[in-house]
């Protein structure tokens, strides 16, 4: 069985290149396709060009060649995979030809951060960066959030990580296109601290389990309809995974689930949140889900506690 966590990638043997989207597989690794060699492609790795599709096109692509293969996600047989790329595989290689990663790397050795905790995914993983490509930096489990305390200290300082300015912040923002204002936009995502700027380039700290944090999947549950709740959040140990998980105090929720980055990190443990989404029933519990689709609408996870400390209600 090939053992996998999100973010890292797969090859398989017809050169298709998908990102791990689960930490789960009960059939085929669960995956979403991110590269496809074609000859017009604007991208090239081993003398191959490659061309990147969005989330939607990918499962137009899929349907198209490989329907069975489509569920939720992709899920690709074990079988079809002729390689694994894992973040930490990378480090050393970036370490020495990318300068920009090198600086972040350093950054978290001072802080006592290990190589093997780190890594690199996204398009520097399988070597198809471009001149405009961001950083996707990864750290395992508990040590994530010495990492992020690192890079807020870095960015305080006049070196060479520095903190984002208000024109990246609106490129972020209308990316996203969350159903929050920019406001709270950016006071949710200042406090998060897990975003920088090195030598011009825009890097991102990426939460990843470490090997023993992987004990329970996620079961999929039967849709009964929207709501929107106000809960005080009990337990968000995994708030920056992907799905975020917060565990919340409330008469019919038991826990929120975000499937949308942009609400990776939003609260902390303590503070009372609102959040807007779809009920599922998962055998007795009922949870909350954000992101059930690629540009949710009406989906939504604010800190009401940290939106009134910051003035904005």
């Amino acid at each position: 069985m090939i053992k996998t966590r999100i973010r890292d990638f797969l090859i398989t043997e017809d050169d298709w290149i998908f990102a791990v989207s689960d930490y789960f597989h009960p059939h085929g690794i669960r995956s979403t396709l991110r590269y496809v060699p074609d000859e017009n492609g604007e991208r090239e790795l081993n003398g191959i060009r490659y061309k990147k599709y969005d989330f939607d096109v990918s499962f137009d692509f899929m349907r198209e060649n490989r329907p069975e293969w489509v569920e939720d996600v992709h899920v690709v047989p074990e079988d079809s995979i002729k390689k694994v790329l894992r973040p930490n595989d990378v480090i050393e290689e970036l370490y020495d030809s990318d300068k920009r990663v090198a600086v972040v790397v350093d950054t978290l050795e001072e802080a006592g951060i290990s190589r093997e905790m780190m890594g690199v995914t996204g398009s520097l993983l399988p070597g198809l960066q471009n001149e405009g490509s961001d950083i996707d930096f990864v750290v395992y489990g508990a040590q994530w959030f010495i990492a992020r305390d690192a890079i807020a200290k870095a960015k305080s300082e006049s070196g060479p990580i520095e903190d984002i300015d208000e024109t990246m912040w609106k490129k972020i923002y209308n990316k996203r296109i969350p159903e929050i204002s920019f406001k709270e936009f950016i006071a949710h995502e200042k406090r998060k601290g897990n975003r920088g700027m090195v030598e011009g380039t825009y890097f991102d700290l990426l939460f990843v389990r470490d090997w023993e944090q992987i004990n329970e999947s996620i079961q999929r549950g039967e849709d009964i309809g929207k709501m929107k709740i106000e809960a005080k959040v009990v337990n968000a140990d995994l708030a920056f995974d992907s799905p975020s998980v917060y565990i919340v105090e409330h008469e019919e929720i038991d826990h929120v689930l975000s499937y949308t980055h942009t609400y990776a990190g939003q609260a902390l443990a303590g503070e009372v949140i609102e959040a807007s989404g779809t009920v599922e029933q998962v055998g007795n519990l009922k949870r909350l889900v954000v992101g059930t689709s690629r540009e949710p609408k009406g989906e939504w996870i604010r800190s009401l506690t940290l939106l009134e400390k910051e003035g904005l209600i």
